[in-house]
């Protein structure tokens, strides 16, 4: 099976799989293209209000890039200017929930911190194993990660390789939340229904505030934060928010 991403979209909440369960649903060049139209989609589609990113079947959340398929590399500039898959993700303006469990590696770790809320099952297990094979991941955990765990722990995982579990991860700040594997899906689905539920321009400048902050000073950030707070004051959402606390009601956004 040469896997494939699928997407279905339900009460604002867009689906998306990676679905090569036989592999551990590692990601072929081809996948990463489709994920490409994907994520694309998400963006575009204003039905969309938030999107949920899984693995399909029970073994993995993903395993990272198909290692045969690098093995077959040999146009290095190629390489260089390739599409990178956690990017896609990351770069994807709407909020993000990645639901975990089983195997997180490698560039599948890079796709769940390219999220923005991280949801585990007991059985998962996050690494990024990249130096046991000769080199640093690409897609982001160097840098990424020490703003969710700090240096030493990253540190510590990406230069030994070894794996943490779920409820080390959940310790050290680098998923929010840890559930039994068969409430996962369930409690996914509760976080997103709620936040699809609010007004988008509300949760997509949320998002791209406190992304900025991650990159920016903080005399910047708050000017940002300022200016994002004008566009929402200018969105019909305001209105709806206001007269839904004045008629003592959930507001319908």
């Amino acid at each position: 099976m040469t896997g494939r991403i699928g997407l279905t979209i339900q009460d604002g909440i867009g689906h998306i799989v990676l679905d090569r369960p036989d592999k551990m649903n590692a990601i072929t060049p081809e996948m990463t293209r489709e994920l490409q139209r994907v994520c694309r989609a998400v963006d575009e589609d204003r039905a969309v209000r938030v999107a949920v990113i899984a693995g399909a079947g029970e073994r993995a959340f993903s395993a990272g890039s198909d290692l045969n398929a690098l093995a077959d590399l040999t146009d290095i500039m190629a390489f260089r200017d390739r599409v990178e898959y956690a990017a896609l993700v990351r770069d994807i303006k709407k909020p993000v929930i990645a639901a975990l469990k089983g195997w997180v590696l490698g560039g599948g770790m890079e796709i769940a911190i390219a999220a923005d809320i991280r949801i585990a099952g007991r059985s998962a297990k996050i690494g990024g194993p990249e130096v046991t094979r000769g080199w640093i991941g690409g897609g982001g955990a160097s840098q990424m990660l020490p703003r969710l765990i700090g240096a030493g722990q990253t540190m510590r995982m990406l230069l030994t390789g070894d794996p943490v579990d779920a409820e080390t991860a959940l310790r050290i700040g680098l998923v929010e939340e840890v559930v039994d594997d068969d409430k996962l899906s369930a409690r996914v689905m509760d976080v997103a229904g709620k936040i699809a539920s609010f007004s988008p321009v509300a949760t997509q400048t949320i998002k791209a505030a406190v992304r900025a902050a991650l990159s920016v000073p903080l005399e910047a950030g708050l000017r940002y934060e300022n200016e994002l707070h004008v566009l929402c004051m200018s969105d019909k959402g305001r209105i709806e928010g206001i007269k839904a606390f004045q008629e003592k009601r959930d507001a319908r956004f």
